[in-house]
């Protein structure tokens, strides 16, 4: 990661932990019980996104040891085990999410930890870029010889540089997303660090009121495991 990348990792990460030390001053003056469990959720929420961005840096660091073998693994199972933990927050900002699954395959050739980190990605996005009034949709499908993850958020349209930077491989670093308020690109550029590795194609479809993101896998050529 270039000097630009590390400052932008930096201040993405600064965020949460300012968040955290404001968050412990309020509990500690708190006297209702509501309001504390409130902060005290928050600080866990705040929390865990913090150190999931942390661990996801340090995996990248750690591609290129070998550590993060493919094998053949159940794309929904992933997509579930991340719905589970993701939900919460969800729920938390008022906000929906909903899953569909049209594939047929079963199985994708890949890393089960490292897709969990895009698909999680994909979704914290759309906590983010979406409101109450709009449904993100988290969706499993074949897709040209390929199985397709996609998460359709309704924030503001993606750039046509970092589109084509997507289409092309050559998001190579974090890039702030001056048309959606608060997004320094770092999630985007972790997932696309690791979909690299994992030889699959990451890129975006624009709509006119969001964009869903998505990861195309290479199927598995061992046999579909039943559900």
């Amino acid at each position: 990661m270039e000097v630009s990348g590390i400052l932008v990792a930096a201040h993405e990460l600064k965020a949460p932990l300012c968040l955290i030390r404001q968050l412990t001053l309020a509990l500690s003056v708190a006297s209702d019980a509501t309001a504390k469990q409130r902060l005290q959720n928050q600080l866990v929420e705040v929390s865990e996104r913090a150190l999931r961005q942390v661990n996801d840096l340090a995996k990248i660091a750690r591609l290129e040891d070998g550590l993060f073998t493919t094998e053949p693994v159940s794309v929904r199972g992933v997509c579930e085990s991340v719905l589970h933990e993701i939900l919460p927050l969800f729920q938390f900002e008022r906000r929906s999410l909903r899953a569909t699954y049209s594939n047929k395959t079963r199985l994708a050739a890949t890393n089960r930890e490292l897709l969990y980190s895009i698909i999680y990605n994909f979704c914290v996005n759309a906590v983010r870029y979406s409101d109450a009034k709009s449904s993100s949709q988290l969706s499993v499908a074949d897709h040209n010889g390929c199985i397709r993850v996609s998460v359709r958020d309704f924030g503001p349209a993606l750039p046509t540089k970092i589109w084509q930077d997507l289409r092309t491989g050559q998001l190579i670093q974090p890039t702030a997303i001056a048309m959606r308020p608060g997004s320094s690109g770092l999630g985007l550029y972790i997932s696309t660090q690791f979909a690299r590795h994992l030889h699959a194609h990451l890129g975006a479809v624009r709509h006119r009121d969001g964009t869903s993101f998505y990861i195309d896998l290479p199927i598995s050529k061992q046999a579909a495991l039943p559900f």
